[in-house]
């Protein structure tokens, strides 16, 4: 085989794509994966990590203007340093972007630097980088393979998505912006419109506001956080209200009028009543649409719907040879799916026994404060389903590790199937329930019982005893309520 020649060739290294690379080279395929930016794609350089290295400076400002709530006394005025935020984040990204492009060398993946095209099934040309995203291209890594035609059995796309553009809502990267710009403020702005409410969106105005920013939350559904429990996104809105975030919902940004230092935005309800804002930001967060153009799929007959690649579950495209996971694959476009996604695929490819994704067993996680997590069905979607639901609910103020953290808001809320004792789904909001939401996605997983949760030893003093009660309450065996 020459250098040109390889078993699998997997183009972008976000999350999916290095994951995938890896799996790949470990079941004994001679491996590369074609990067035209940053190894670890969006979610390591622009998005999930840096973003959680953000929200942490938000919550160590949050903590210092309340340390007199547990007892502390702190000399001089604690204040936000915008750039040294921005730096702190950075360098987290830097790091772990360090840390793919060693994780690939040790397992002998090829990284071959450049955008990619599929000339034609088992064939990828790649040429010179020509789009740059916020920084500076960075060098090749040492050993990396550049511009020419490379041939693979197995082509497997894993270029992930980008920022939803909507019309009247063009970024600029001064005024309007969207997550890129968000994560390296120049400034603290005194105002701040976000315009969508989900994960992006409500993580971004929690940060904002933490911060001390004046925030405005515009979404166009009913609800904040659309796809969470309701009675969830319900508390969740009082809690941010009470932080003094403005929400509205069932509205609409129609116009943005740029003016110097402001934007004025002019905002629509559904009963077509209007209001005028006058911010210094605005944040696009209206979600994400796959990066499927400029890799020759339309003329090799590759379908895809909405924006996104479709597969079989198992990574396949409807042409033979060419798989997709991750973002490009469609909804939902998160990371750990993007990771799970592409070991199974490469795992099928290899001919080891394996199931289809169950997206219903896919965790989600909104890192604001309040944290929100959960897995499973809502309470609205079981009953659509026609299902007889057991509803367990547990609150944070029953919780001694929840008071004695100073965190006392909060609810762990499951979802039984009344006639089999299946778990449907389990919903929290509060403090650290991004951790303990992955107790209820192994159990279902396993296909645990309730009454093998109900006998479960839970460890105090923990958080986790609340999932514990919660179980109970649905069962009427609550202790601590």
């Amino acid at each position: 085989m020459t250098d040109s020649a390889f078993d699998v060739i997997v183009i972008g290294s976000g999350p999916g794509g290095y994951v995938t690379a890896i799996r790949a080279a470990q079941l004994g395929f001679k491996t590369a994966i074609v990067e035209r930016e940053h190894l670890g794609g969006i979610c390591l350089n622009w998005g999930c990590i840096p973003t959680k290295a953000l929200l942490r400076s938000a919550e160590a400002y949050h903590m210092a203007t309340h340390a007199k709530d547990y007892g502390l006394v702190l000399e001089g005025t604690v204040r936000p340093d915008p750039a040294a935020i921005v730096k702190r984040s950075r360098g987290v990204s830097t790091q772990l972007n360090g840390g793919v492009g060693f994780l690939l060398r040790k397992n002998k993946v090829s990284v071959i630097w450049g955008e990619a095209v599929i000339d034609k099934p088992g064939q990828v040309s790649v040429s010179a980088t020509t789009k740059v995203a916020m920084q500076p291209q960075v060098p090749p890594p040492k050993g990396t393979l550049g511009a020419g035609s490379y041939q693979a059995k197995h082509i497997i796309v894993a270029t992930g998505a980008r920022p939803r553009v909507l019309p009247g809502l063009e970024p600029d990267g001064r005024q309007v912006w969207t997550y890129f710009e968000a994560m390296v403020p120049p400034s603290l702005p005194k105002s701040l419109l976000v315009v969508g409410s989900g994960a992006i969106g409500i993580e971004f105005a929690s940060f904002y506001r933490t911060l001390g920013t004046d925030v405005t939350v515009v979404e166009l559904l009913p609800q904040i956080l659309p796809v969470e429990d309701a009675e969830i996104a319900g508390l969740a809105r009082k809690r941010f209200e009470k932080q003094g975030m403005k929400i509205l919902t069932g509205a609409k940004v129609a116009s943005l009028d740029k003016r110097g230092d402001s934007v004025l935005a002019t905002i629509v309800d559904d009963k077509g009543q209007q209001q005028r804002l006058e911010v210094e930001k605005v944040i696009s967060a209206v979600g994400v649409v796959g990066n499927v153009e400029g890799l020759g799929l339309e003329k090799l007959g590759v379908r895809s719907e909405r924006g996104t690649i479709v597969t079989d579950g198992l990574g396949r495209t409807s042409v033979a040879g060419i798989y997709a996971i991750g973002d490009v694959a469609g909804p939902p476009m998160l990371a750990h799916k993007a990771e799970h996604e592409g070991v199974l695929c490469i795992e099928a490819i290899k001919g080891l026994p394996v199931h289809a994704l169950d997206k219903a067993k896919i965790p989600g996680c909104t890192y604001c404060h309040p944290q929100i997590a959960s897995v499973g069905l809502t309470e609205a979607k079981a009953k659509e389903q026609g299902r007889e639901v057991r509803i367990g609910r547990f609150p944070f103020q029953g919780n001694g590790k929840a008071i004695a953290l100073g965190e006392p808001e909060g609810l762990v809320k499951t979802i039984f199937d009344k006639k089999t004792g299946q778990l449907l789904g389990a919903h929290m909001i509060g403090a650290e329930v991004t951790e303990l939401i992955q107790g209820f996605v192994v159990a279902m997983n396993l296909e645990t019982t309730e009454e093998e949760l109900m006998h479960a030893v839970f460890p105090h003093p923990t958080l986790s005893e609340m999932m514990h009660e919660s179980v109970l309450d649905a069962y009427g065996r609550v202790i601590h309520m």
